[in-house]
């Protein structure tokens, strides 16, 4: 056994990146648990500095683990006590790993861009990065008004789109030149064009608001076309997540993008 106590500099040092996004942007560091995400990073490439792993992992987390350590990353075992002290889950499966925080390369000719304006739950914005990888989006851009993209949660929820999904975290001015070239979609409540008229062939960013407040002012400074999902029903708005992903399908729907090679 390499570590037994819950004191362990190694099981303070998740914590630590567990519980503090100033922590996370310091070090350069985040936290995956779970064997779902274990294989993504596996598959993609995206090798831990170490991995803890407690004694009664699954034989498929097992051979995940078994799989880093053939690509020269060190792998410690904790006792229960020690890796559930780690853990940000009420029920850990058994593995965690501290990454480190990578940029994957933004593409040159992205037409198919995503931005969060002011998504600061967790859940929602793991979600919607889930569902923006499953769709295709080619980058991801992130104000600093939404969530944290390496808080816990958000890399729960997320599902592996971490891996895949290049995201940048800009001020305005920065988003604003990343999106001089592409018709830019707000997704208003009920105001605008209904989403399945727009024409979404073209080079184009969705923005989505957050749930409290919606759009910012300075997502409604940008030459914009406005677009909605009609509601029949009495309700007065959707969940960012289910909002975003109707929008990012109907991208896929009308390129005709929804069947894999």
């Amino acid at each position: 056994m390499d570590i037994q106590s819950r004191r362990n500099p190694k099981i303070r040092a998740i914590r630590r990146l567990q519980r503090s996004a100033k922590a996370r942007r310091t070090e350069g560091r985040f936290v995956a648990e779970g064997v779902r995400l274990a294989e993504e990073a596996l598959r993609a490439g995206w090798l831990p500095e170490w991995v803890l792993v407690s004694p009664s992992l699954s034989p498929r987390g097992q051979a995940v683990a078994a799989g880093f350590r053939e690509r020269g990353v060190t792998v410690f075992t904790a006792s229960e006590d020690a890796l559930a002290a780690a853990s940000a889950t009420e029920t850990p499966q058994g593995i965690l790993l501290v990454l480190p925080i990578q940029q994957l390369p933004w593409p040159q000719h992205a037409d198919f861009l995503l931005v969060l304006d002011g998504i600061r739950d967790p859940g929602n914005l793991g979600t919607i990065l889930r569902t923006a990888w499953a769709a295709g989006v080619q980058g991801v851009l992130l104000p600093p008004t939404s969530a944290d993209p390496y808080n816990p949660k958000v890399v729960r929820a997320g599902m592996g789109a971490h891996f895949r999904l290049p995201m940048r975290r800009l001020p305005w001015d920065g988003i604003r030149k990343r999106l001089a070239r592409h018709q830019v979609f707000l997704t208003e409540a009920n105001q605008g064009t209904a989403y399945t008229q727009a024409n979404m062939r073209q080079p184009l960013a969705l923005v989505i608001g957050g749930e409290a407040d919606g759009l910012s002012p300075e997502a409604r400074s940008l030459p914009h076309e406005a677009i909605h999902i009609p509601m029949p029903g009495q309700a007065e708005s959707l969940n960012a997540a289910v909002a975003a992903g109707v929008m990012l399908f109907e991208v896929v729907r009308q390129r005709g993008e929804g069947k894999k090679p």
